[in-house]
């Protein structure tokens, strides 16, 4: 079943673009965990700073995990999409159909 649904995925590049999408997310986390820190330091003026030890924004913490879940989910479908390749006939199956059971 997991065979032909990786052939399905590769083969009509859904597979690409399902991966494109879910690197794009990710940076868009890690772009995130970026800014929120910047931005709590302009503000630092009106509201008092939640940090933890060297100046990590409390806030940025959710972002970083997002970032840290889809890069590997990422990584995990791209291992599994194409650095394996799918399983395809055998040429002594093909000729001979009377032997596939």
């Amino acid at each position: 079943m997991f065979d032909r649904l990786k052939r399905t995925l590769v083969d009509s590049f859904i597979g690409a673009i399902a991966l494109g999408y879910l690197l794009a997310q990710a940076m868009l986390y890690l772009v995130n965990v970026i800014t929120v820190p910047v931005a709590s330091w302009a503000r630092r003026k009106e509201f008092p700073p939640t940090t933890v030890g060297g100046g990590l924004s409390l806030l940025a913490l959710p972002p970083l995990v997002s970032f840290i879940v889809l890069l590997l989910i990422w990584y995990v479908l791209l291992r599994w999409l194409y650095f394996t390749p799918p399983k395809t006939a055998t040429s002594e199956q093909a000729s001979n159909p009377a032997r596939v059971a």
